[in-house]
This record gives structure tokens, sequence and C-alpha cells, in this order.
């Protein structure tokens, strides 16, 4: 079993392009126009173009906007990133005005950071040791 494909819910597929393209750095991989400003939108790390596909979908559905507004209010990342240094990789995207609801955090087998994805999620950014 694999995972080709993931999805997070976005508010506006424009400024979430956007942000994780020029601020995250993800490639965009498929842009596809569904009709009434609706588009398959799907981004890749730039380090795996063949890799796992992630999805930024419009919040049309109607159990989206509580759910997100749930996680958010009790600061729960609806993704997980993994990156290979976190603190640099937080004084980057905080140069570029990314919003962290957690500064990096050691937790022993793992360091977290929180941002604002400003599409509506929390993520986290996560680093294993070495």
């Amino acid at each position: 079993m694999k995972i080709p494909l993931t999805s997070v819910f976005v508010d506006d597929q424009a400024n979430a392009e956007r942000f994780y393209t020029e601020i995250l750095g993800f490639a965009k991989k498929h842009d596809v126009p569904l009709g009434e400003g609706v588009r398959w939108l799907t981004v890749v790390s730039p380090d795996e173009p063949d890799g796992t596909e992630l999805l930024l979908e419009p919040t049309g559905h109607p159990a989206v906007r509580p759910y997100r507004d749930a996680l958010v209010e009790d600061g729960i990342p609806l993704a997980q990133f993994a990156v290979d240094d976190i603190k640099a990789e937080y004084e980057r995207l905080r140069g570029l005005g990314v919003r962290f609801t957690q500064e990096p955090l050691d937790m022993g087998t793992v360091t977290t950071a929180v941002f604002d994805d400003t599409c509506g999620n929390l993520i986290q950014i996560a680093t294993q040791p070495q």
C-alpha cells in the first residue's frame, strides 16, 4: 500500500498555491480547471517530483470549516512535513513572514514546530535527530 495523494483543505486556492510554492518551496504538479473557479491543484516536494502529491482542496463541503476551526482552536496541526534542519527552516519561514504558533520544541525523538499556513490550517514541521 502506498500514499500517492493526500489533501489539505484551503480557503482560497490561489493564495494556497502562492504560499505552498513560493513560501514553503513545493513545486506545482497538476493544475486542472474543474469549473466555477475550482481546480485540481497539487504540489509535490521538488526533491521527490514523483512522490506523494498534496492536493490543495477547496473547503466546499459544509463539514470542513467546523472541523478545521476546532483543530486550529485546539492547536492541532492538520498535516506534518519533514524538514532536514528545523531550526534553519523555522528561521527561513519566519523571515518570510510565516506566523508560528509553536517554536521549535525538542521532544527527544523529534523536534517540531507549528505554523499557520494562511489558508485555514496549522501545519507541523518536524526533524528527527540523526
